[in-house]
């Protein structure tokens, strides 16, 4: 035979005896053969491969799947939404983020109000905010300690505050020591341009004290007795509420009562005692304001639209002149009208009136906006804690802030009287500053001793995540690449 027909039946033989990669080799008896094996098989052996039913296969609709990521309309968004508040961090954030936007669209505000009124008596036009921009870095400072310290040692501040606050109180009435501003007797005079009002810090010390009287009769499980609901705090609270009407401050002395409704409100006060506590307060309130007529002309000029003949009402209307000459979107900032010596007080009480001149309905809606944001962040502060002296103290702030905020805005719109008080963290005013921004590190510790908040705080450090990455990080030897 030639050699090439050898060569020839010799590939064929050996083509023979190799077996075909798509043909499986047959299984023993009773050893199923593996998946993929099979179906190589199967394929080798001729069998169609099963046919994909019609709308289930590649660019079939049946195999699309909803993605979380892509549309869904307002239902995913409000999806999104709650999973985004639900954030161990939110509240921190949120709380953080809206108490320093407000002081410093404030800081704006009060430049560009009282630049006038600067140089109407004879100052620079950056007096009031210097000042102001003073009292902001140092409740900055504050803010910050109180936000760092832990919640025992606030415990531990609530009778100290209390104390010193009492004591500047009664020294406020002492004559050649106290100052009246604006016919109230409530200031105290530290040299310079500065003075201090140390009613503004009765709102906190009621509060720590508050909190922690109630988280401790709590503990013991007192707060069933009404006479220990109501003793010692209603005592001492009307005992500081009659430190203040002495002096004639009728706005900081409706906050105070306030934040005492805000703390017999979350100890669970039944509704008798509740009412009770309320209708007498209403009828101290109404003897209070019949007896002074500046009182009575204020509540006179609720829902006004212009002053009277006699020039009264004027800050009232004026106010509503500058919120409506502002429009959409404002006359610009700095271009105010009324700060030109038509409206009184344009920086501190009715500054809210020169935002909606200069920045319009847009400039006030964010104001409200970033109240209701830190309201809300704090109300869940208050909500999803265990601790009791926690929940009572951050309900008391909550209520302090939105409480002033209601009641300056509505005098402003003319919904209610003119009380007098600041809007808080925006208005001028150091002394309504400094407890504010103190409070609000208050409630940003609370919201950072929460357990979830700890672990997601701790793992933001820089060296826990070096660390957690490394042991992720499996080892690999010399050799391998």
């Amino acid at each position: 035979m030639p050699a090439d027909e050898r060569f020839a039946v010799r590939r064929e033989s050996a083509r023979a005896s190799v077996p075909h990669p798509l043909t499986a080799a047959p299984a023993p008896a009773g050893v199923p053969l593996p998946p993929g094996l099979a179906l190589r098989g199967r394929l080798a052996t001729g069998a169609r491969r099963p046919e994909t039913p019609r709308g289930f296969g590649r660019g079939g609709s049946g195999s699309r799947t909803p993605r979380s990521g892509r549309g869904g309309g307002p239902r995913r968004a409000y999806e999104r939404a709650r999973r985004a508040w639900d954030r161990p961090l939110t509240a921190y954030y949120v709380i953080l983020g809206s108490s320093l936007l407000i002081t410093v669209l404030g800081l704006v505000m009060v430049y560009s109000a009282s630049m006038i009124k600067a140089l109407d008596i004879s100052k620079p036009a950056t007096y009031f905010f210097g000042k102001q921009f003073l009292a902001a870095v140092i409740g900055g400072g504050l803010m910050l300690i109180a936000a760092r310290m832990p919640v025992k040692l606030h415990r531990g501040l609530a009778y100290p505050i209390l104390m010193v606050t009492v004591f500047l109180m009664i020294l406020v009435q002492v004559p050649g020591i106290g100052m009246s501003v604006n016919g109230n007797q409530n200031w105290l005079y530290l040299g310079g341009p500065f003075q201090l009002q140390p009613s503004e810090f009765g709102k906190l010390a009621l509060i720590l004290w508050g909190a922690d009287l109630l988280a401790r009769k709590q503990d013991k499980r007192l707060l069933t007795q009404w006479k220990h609901m109501l003793v010692p705090l209603v005592p001492v609270a009307f005992m500081l509420l009659g430190l203040i009407m002495l002096g004639g401050d009728m706005g900081t002395a409706i906050i105070l009562t306030a934040i005492l409704f805000g703390l017999l409100w979350l100890a669970g006060a039944p509704t008798r005692l509740f009412a009770g506590v309320l209708g007498f307060a209403a009828v101290l309130a109404f003897l209070l304001i019949r007896t002074s007529p500046n009182r009575m002309s204020r509540l006179a000029c609720m829902g006004v639209s212009e002053p009277d003949p006699e020039g009264g009402c004027w800050q009232a209307a004026h106010g509503i002149y500058a919120l409506a000459s502002g429009g959409w979107f404002g006359s610009g900032l700095g271009a105010s009208v009324e700060k030109w010596g038509q409206l009184p007080e344009p920086h501190t009480d009715f500054i809210f009136a020169i935002t909606g001149e200069e920045l319009g309905l847009a400039g006030t809606l964010s104001v409200l906006a970033l109240f209701a944001a830190l309201g809300y962040a704090g109300i869940r502060v208050a909500g999803r804690t265990e601790d009791p002296f926690v929940r009572y103290a951050a309900g008391g702030v909550t209520t302090w802030i939105t409480a002033q905020a209601v009641i300056n805005i509505g005098a402003v719109l003319g919904l209610l009287p003119i009380a007098g008080v600041p809007l808080p963290l925006f208005s001028y005013g150091g002394s309504a500053l400094l407890p504010t921004m103190f409070a609000v590190g208050l409630m940003i510790a609370f919201a950072r001793e929460d357990p979830a908040a700890k672990a997601a705080l701790a793992m933001r450090r820089p060296g826990v995540r070096w660390k957690t990455m490394r042991r992720r990080v499996k080892k690999r030897s010399s050799g391998e690449r």
